[in-house]
């Protein structure tokens, strides 16, 4: 690094020693590094997702598997239900395939980024973060937050995704030998709670003096984001079916195709989301059907309507054993049913007078 360099990360890791967030998965400044099994996952997690809505999930895995053994040894059934409403459903597959890799070679994870990489589903930004926070290796982070940071110190106007290689390039720069895995954080935390998306609290910034982007008045404009495409819209249908075994209510539930939207997870019976406009199409029973209404979600890549129809009664004995299973009403918090159908069984519920 070149002088002014040295004085940004500095004045960075100056600012982060006194203002770092407390977080469950980190190690306060200056400590020795946190076990790198809880560095993983807690970046696997929070890959799409907010801070605030890791933390719980965090929690309750590193309750329930406190190593990556135990991760490794656990069902996929437990893993994919556990993970439910975290979505981005691929990750927790990816989550199971790299445990059980890491378990195979005698569960220590790999101490450098090259190592890191040719573990399943550890990307080139993962593998970065845990080879720096947990073992203390120089290594090029660049998240969602650090991008702004970095877009805004140097006012960089290349739109992304595009302008992603300079700013990786600006962020080599500026890291440092020792204490990347702090820096990284501090980067983080900056971009988090004082670089924010809007109104950045310029005035509190420690890398302010050296800031292009404030300097325009306008550190709001980057990064230069290209214009969003509209989403197209699909329709869909999906059915719930109830009734009563052993004299309890249990509604029937499906395990998802291992591969594709919400692989592997539990699930109401649906039509593949190919539904036409106004819903119609066959049910898995003759029926009759009872429209319950719509619940709606937007996927990364689409948005989807999806008409609910409710078949209340016993005769259901063309449904394969071997395709589902009927689960008790009164556990359906339990089943781990991914956002979308975990809206369209409290819909459900509210139509039949039941209790979410």
């Amino acid at each position: 690094m070149d002088a002014s360099s040295d004085a940004l990360s500095s004045a960075l890791l100056d600012w982060y020693d006194a203002h770092a967030r407390d977080l469950p998965w980190r190690s306060p400044p200056g400590a020795p590094p946190p076990d790198p099994y809880r560095v993983w996952l807690s970046e696997v997690m929070l890959q799409q997702t907010t801070v605030a809505a890791v933390k719980a999930y965090f929690a309750e895995f590193t309750r329930r598997w406190p190593t990556v053994k135990a991760l490794a040894a656990a069902s996929d059934a437990e893993v994919m239900a556990a993970w439910a409403g975290l979505g981005y459903y691929a990750r927790a597959r990816n989550l199971l395939a790299c445990a059980r890799e890491v378990a195979a070679q005698g569960g220590t994870f790999p101490d450098t980024e090259e190592g890191l990489r040719a573990l399943p589903g550890l990307g080139a930004y993962t593998a970065a973060a845990v080879a720096a926070i947990a073992f203390e290796r120089r290594a090029v982070v660049v998240d969602a937050n650090v991008e702004r940071v970095v877009a805004r110190l140097f006012a960089l106007d290349a739109p992304l995704p595009g302008g992603r290689t300079e700013i990786r390039e600006k962020v080599d720069a500026i890291t440092p030998e020792a204490r990347s895995g702090d820096f990284a954080q501090a980067m983080m935390d900056l971009g988090a709670t004082v670089c924010t998306s809007r109104a950045p609290r310029c005035l509190l910034c420690p890398l302010s003096p050296h800031c292009r982007g404030r300097t325009t008045g306008e550190p709001e404009r980057f990064p230069v984001k290209a214009p969003k495409k509209t989403k197209p819209a699909r329709n869909g249908r999906a059915f719930w079916i109830e009734r009563e075994v052993d004299g309890e209510g249990h509604v029937w539930l499906v395990r998802r195709p291992g591969k594709g939207m919400l692989g592997g997870m539990r699930a109401l019976p649906d039509d593949g989301w190919s539904a036409r406009a106004d819903g119609s199409g066959e049910g898995p029973l003759a029926g009759p059907w009872e429209s319950a209404g719509k619940v709606g979600h937007v996927f990364t890549h689409f948005s989807l309507s999806l008409n609910l129809s409710v078949y209340l009664g016993n005769q259901c004995d063309s449904l394969a054993q071997e395709t589902g299973e009927w689960w008790p009403l009164d556990r359906i918090e339990d089943a781990g049913l991914p956002t979308l159908f975990a809206k369209a069984a409290r819909l459900a519920l509210a139509e039949t007078g039941e209790e979410a």
